[in-house]
């Protein structure tokens, strides 16, 4: 009698021959990026968003059923090719997207679309890649305003960021708009932390400034990580964020096509020949 073409898994599905040696042949980091080994990894994260559905116009969904989840103390870093959604999850977990089906919780608590104050006052800090200090502003009212909603803590909080970014004690007293990029990045973080958060949101924090400044920025990100908050990261440089991350996530068209640490990913022959190109094939 010939071998049956198909069995029947416990929920009634059908399971050919063929999806079942697709399933066998996945990657660790594959793997783990399925729907299911999500809902076993996720469980007890610190942020955690489920089967994600968002996007900017209606009818148009930029997230296709987006997983993703953060450990306490974790860095997690975000990568994948443009227009994969890595900007979108971000925006989406601090509530500036609409979400049309999923959830997103924080410390088991559901904040899916969660106004932007209520997430700051929950301990959840953002930095947009654009447009992300006061210009005509100093440095120190730019801090200021990022401790409006606890103005007695300013200068505890001023003095934690000025530990890590000395140069915004140096320059308290000059406009945010004369400094350089790099140095406007230092402002926009150092303003983030000023609200005591323990997840911070980084979009694109190297996005166009010199590798000098590059380099300082992830160096900053460590130091902030290691000093208790945790942080999920968009980057644009995917080498480099996958150096620094405790894991990272690779998406592709709205959902995730990989995850696992940031080393194992750099070293995954189908994520070095499918996203990081022949650079990180050379190294």
């Amino acid at each position: 009698m010939s071998e049956p073409l198909f069995e029947v898994d416990e929920s009634g599905e059908d399971l050919t021959r063929a999806d079942q040696a697709v399933s066998a042949e996945l990657s660790p980091a594959e793997k783990a990026a399925t729907r299911e080994e999500h809902l076993k990894l996720a469980e007890g994260a610190l942020v955690r968003a489920d089967d994600l559905v968002a996007g900017y116009v209606p009818g148009v969904n930029i997230l296709r059923g987006c997983d993703f989840y953060l450990q306490d103390g974790e860095l997690v870093g975000i990568i994948g090719p443009n227009g994969a959604g890595k900007s979108t999850l971000l925006k989406t977990l601090f509530g500036l997207i609409p979400v049309r089906s999923g959830a997103v919780t924080l410390r088991g608590e559901n904040i899916t679309s969660a106004p932007a104050h209520k997430l700051v006052q929950l301990g959840v800090g953002y930095v947009p890649q654009n447009n992300n200090v006061f210009p005509s502003l100093t440095i120190a009212e730019n801090m200021q305003m990022g401790v409006y909603l606890r103005p007695k803590t300013f200068k505890e909080r001023f003095d934690y960021v000025v530990d890590l970014f000395p140069l915004l004690g140096e320059r308290r007293n000059g406009k945010a708009g004369a400094l350089s990029g790099g140095e406007r990045q230092m402002v926009a973080m150092g303003r983030a932390l000023m609200m005591d958060p323990s997840v911070l949101l980084l979009d694109e924090p190297s996005a166009g400034l010199s590798p000098a400044y590059q380099d300082e920025v992830f160096i900053r990100c460590r130091r902030i990580n290691a000093t208790g908050v945790s942080i999920i990261m968009v980057e644009q440089n995917a080498r480099r964020c996958l150096q620094i991350c405790d894991r990272g996530y690779v998406l592709d068209q709205g959902r995730n096509a990989y995850t696992d640490k940031g080393k194992a990913l750099m070293n995954d022959p189908k994520v070095v020949e499918l996203y990081l190109g022949t650079l990180a094939k050379a190294q």
